[in-house]
Parts: C-alpha cells; sequence; structure tokens
C-alpha cells in the first residue's frame, strides 16, 4: 500500500465519519451531519476546530474575504462535509483552495448524501 499522508489520523476521522452516516444513513441537511460529526470526534477524542476561518492573502495583504472549512482536524487536516446525490467539480475546487489557503497537506471531501459514505483524499504538493 502507498504511504498515505497523516494515515492514521485520516483513519480515524473517516471513521467518525463512517459512524455518524452508519446511524443517521443519507437524507438530512448538511448541517445535521456536522453537528454529529462534531459529537463524534469529541467522542472518539479526535481533537477538531469547527466552522474554521481561513484567512487569504494577496501580495502580502489579507483579503477581507474568508473562507471557512467545516472541520480543521488535528490542527493540520481540512475536512470539508457535503450532503448531496454526488460530488461534483465545484466540491473538489472548494478543498483545493482551502489547501492553498492553509497550506495544509491533506484534504478530506466527505459527501454524507449517498447510500453509502463517500470520500475523497487531496493532497497539496506545496
Amino acid at each position: 500500500m502507498e504511504n498515505l499522508v497523516f494515515k492514521e489520523e485520516s483513519f480515524k476521522i473517516i471513521g467518525a465519519c463512517m459512524e455518524v452516516h452508519k446511524v443517521l444513513g443519507p437524507g438530512f441537511l448538511e448541517s445535521v451531519y456536522q453537528e454529529a460529526l462534531a459529537i463524534e470526534f469529541s467522542h472518539q477524542g479526535i481533537p477538531f476546530e469547527q466552522e474554521k476561518e481561513l484567512t487569504i492573502t494577496f501580495k502580502g495583504i489579507e483579503l477581507e474575504k474568508k473562507y471557512n472549512a467545516d472541520f480543521v482536524c488535528y490542527g493540520k487536516i481540512i475536512l470539508e462535509t457535503k450532503a448531496v446525490k454526488e460530488l461534483c467539480d465545484n466540491h473538489r475546487a472548494q478543498i483545493i483552495n482551502y489547501l492553498k489557503v492553509t497550506k495544509f497537506k491533506l484534504g478530506l471531501l466527505v459527501n454524507f448524501g449517498e447510500q453509502s459514505l463517500k470520500y475523497e483524499r487531496f493532497i497539496n504538493e506545496k
């Protein structure tokens, strides 16, 4: 198996997401999954910040526009949650932009809206 970035931490995060999806199933709003996930992270001892504000800079100047990541886990992994029929390129672009802004190495995009939990890993090479 390939050498995964933050393997242990990402497995724990995805495991918590799977537990939330197992209990709730598909069909709820994204905000419901986020609230349940915060509870599950606490139960499993996964450190997280919810609705973490991300600052964007341009030529050394901080912009007024901010991004808000659904979660930052372990202080180094972006977790973006969705509750949609299927993930699309706009969702992928969103997490790629979050990785650019934070310079974090790993982003996880998780969709609770399908029959089985779907997730994608994004690596920031810079």
